[in-house]
């Protein structure tokens, strides 16, 4: 799949107070990087922790359920754009079907 921002991962993760979010979403990106979905049956099959939710969104735990990242994804174009990665504090307080680049 191709992701669309990683900028958007690399900006979070070099705030120091997310540091401990670089490596676990170095290893998502990768991994869904190789990944070649179509459905959110296949996402899920790989990703067991997924949550599937409305607006074609996917919500991702990371780094051990410490930080959510939320992705739009586009099957037919094979892409994955970035919407939000935060705390589950901060989740807690966007909707997750509409939030777009972290305007939390």
């Amino acid at each position: 799949m191709r992701i669309i921002s990683r900028s958007t991962l690399k900006a979070f993760w070099e705030k120091p107070e997310y540091k401990d979010s670089e490596q676990p979403l170095k290893e998502w990106y990768q991994e869904a990087s190789k990944a070649d979905w179509s459905t959110p049956n296949e996402v899920k099959a790989q990703f067991g922790s997924v949550s599937v939710i409305g607006n074609q969104r996917l919500v991702f735990n990371i780094a051990g359920n410490k930080y959510r990242l939320i992705v739009a994804a586009k099957y037919a174009f094979r892409c994955l754009y970035v919407c939000f990665i935060g705390t589950h504090k901060q989740y807690d307080k966007i909707n997750a079907e509409e939030v777009w680049s972290n305007e939390y």
